[in-house]
């Protein structure tokens, strides 16, 4: 109307530091940034910043909605708090129930989850981060892109390494060729050192504790054949040779819950397995089974949720050496990499059969809590587990000291 005035708000934006790298690969002019990065290299902080500066331009006024997709709501949640501080007070309306944040200029960042593909379809999106890209369900990125169909918005796609066997992976190497629309960036963890985000001593303790597929994954972003196995093919491989027959020195129980097997598995002096017992029996039978089988002879026992009992009742019978490992995240990520070293440093020996089977079906992935350790959904991890027991219970002083810690071959 004649006469009417307009007020409009300004703000003076200066983008906050981002090192070379992480500031080229974020803020690449290709649509599709891919990009592969070590954990901590500051992914997150720099696909942050490219997303509210997306939604600062003028052109939010009548192009509103803007994405941060992440594979579950906690994952979300982390994006979404650290970017509500970013901005200053009393600049932004954050809706805590939504997880959106409302800019004056009309445009709306909303975080979203990729657990249900379905409630992804519909939206014009005008751009979109998708966080640990690798952990994203393929059907997500499919409704995800669809949401940028008509508005031909930009995305950066993110993340850890996470194997082979995902979307994420593939559209990194269609990037790395040089398909059109796509731009490839590697950020290993020796850039954010080289950056002063990283210091060079937690990168090399985190080299020394982990198993070599978890950090290659982790802190190089380098794919491994195995994809997320902590164990490696070629190394269980190497590892699978005949039973011994000399006498058994450690024990390693696994105790049946549900569905699973109790599993048993002894090493002898030289660190090769000499018994297998793998069955499933009614509880008074399991525990007859575990005293025949183990005598006095040294074992560690899976002693989590319904193990702790029978643990007890071990111990109470007299004439045994029955110790109980508690299996917790931490606990078990420590059974595993402990064994992850003695197989890649071929240090134990097994036979061909379950044991290298679910070895090689086993998985790790990585959150925010640290690093997890599991068996495929619908498959089993008993014989890890009872061989991952008598592995620590020998590394404790079991009669031997602990393993050599340069690579050898006692076969």
């Amino acid at each position: 109307m004649p006469g009417q005035i307009t007020a409009v708000r300004e703000a003076l934006y200066t983008r906050p530091w981002l090192y070379p790298k992480q500031e080229a690969a974020l803020f690449d002019p290709a649509r599709f940034s891919c990009i592969e990065a070590s954990t901590k290299s500051g992914k997150t902080v720099g696909a942050i910043v490219w997303l509210a500066e997306q939604a600062m331009t003028e052109r939010a006024v009548t192009h509103p909605n803007y994405w941060w997709a992440a594979p579950i709501y906690p994952q979300a949640d982390i994006a979404f708090r650290r970017m509500k501080a970013a901005f200053p007070q009393g600049m932004i309306e954050a809706n805590l129930g939504k997880m959106t944040l409302s800019l004056p200029n009309g445009a709306t960042i909303w975080f979203k989850s990729g657990e249900n593909p379905d409630s992804l379809f519909g939206e014009d999106v005008w751009a979109v981060v998708i966080d640990e890209a690798s952990r994203v369900k393929e059907e997500s990125w499919h409704a995800i892109r669809t949401t940028l169909s008509a508005t031909e918005g930009p995305a950066r796609i993110i993340g850890n390494v996470r194997g082979r066997r995902n979307w994420a992976w593939r559209l990194c190497r269609e990037a790395e060729k040089g398909a059109p629309g796509l731009a490839y960036h590697r950020i290993t963890a020796y850039d954010a050192i080289q950056a002063g985000v990283l210091s060079a001593e937690e990168v090399e303790e985190a080299r020394h504790l982990l198993p070599e597929a978890v950090f290659e994954e982790l802190y190089m972003a380098q794919a491994t054949e195995t994809g997320a196995n902590p164990f490696g093919g070629e190394h269980i491989s190497a590892c699978t040779g005949a039973m011994s027959a000399d006498a058994p020195v450690m024990w390693g129980w696994d105790l049946a819950k549900s569905v699973d097997w109790t599993v048993g598995i002894a090493l002898d002096a030289r660190r090769r397995a000499c018994r297998f017992m793998r069955f499933q029996r009614p509880w008074k039978e399991t525990m007859d089974a575990i005293r025949q089988e183990t005598g006095r002879v040294r074992a560690i026992v899976d002693s989590t949720g319904v193990g702790d009992p029978v643990v007890e009742a071990l111990q109470r019978g007299g004439g045994m050496h029955v110790e109980g490992y508690h299996m917790t995240q931490s606990s078990k990520q420590q059974l595993m990499e402990g064994l992850a070293v003695a197989i890649q440093h071929r240090l134990i020996l097994f036979p061909a059969g379950p044991i290298p089977q679910e070895l090689e079906a086993f998985e790790y992935t990585y959150s925010q809590r640290g690093v997890s350790y599991s068996a495929p959904e619908g498959m089993h991890d008993d014989c890890v587990i009872a061989l991952g027991l008598c592995n620590w219970g020998l590394n404790q002083g079991g009669g031997l000291g602990s393993p050599p810690s340069k690579r050898t071959n006692i076969f």
